[in-house]
């Protein structure tokens, strides 16, 4: 009986420790949607917007007839369209009249470098971590050129979608 009485003592005492001592912790915080910048565009480029706005982006003016219509039929020829796309814009980077930033201007303030070249090609702002990646990617590699960045974005598989 004794020893009844001490395990059931026993029990009690652990069962009393093990739900009294539970503390209950409450914390401030707010539900956050996250969403991807880019995941509200899901409409393709035609070719000719494609070509037309690669120009007005890189020339800042509107791209003359002949030479849409051109570019055009040479996109339509190849079956490759990556391939035609990556001439199209290699060739457009490549001509006079390019309106890029120095390589300076970009070092001088990259993070504005950065902002304004999403907002040009992507026609958005980007998240932090693109920011912060591709400060740092400028930083770390003094070879990289705005004509390098321009290139990585009008071929950048955001940039065929609006």
């Amino acid at each position: 009986m004794k020893k009844l009485l001490k395990y059931s003592l026993l029990l009690v005492s652990v069962t009393l420790l093990f739900t009294a001592c539970k503390k209950e912790y409450l914390f401030g915080v707010d539900d956050v949607d996250v969403v991807q910048n880019s995941a509200s565009k899901n409409n393709v480029k035609t070719t000719t917007e494609f070509v037309s706005i690669a120009y007005s982006d890189i020339y800042g003016s509107t791209i003359p007839q002949a030479y849409l219509t051109k570019l055009s039929l040479a996109y339509l020829a190849f079956g490759d369209k990556k391939l035609v796309e990556d001439i199209i814009i290699k060739n457009m980077l490549a001509a006079p009249g390019v309106q890029l930033p120095t390589q300076q201007a970009m070092l001088a303030d990259v993070d504005l470098f950065v902002k304004n070249t999403y907002k040009k090609f992507y026609n958005r702002e980007p998240g932090e971590f693109e920011l912060w990646k591709m400060k740092q990617l400028i930083q770390a590699d003094q070879t990289i050129t705005p004509e390098l960045i321009y290139y990585a974005f009008l071929t950048s598989d955001e940039y065929r979608y609006y």
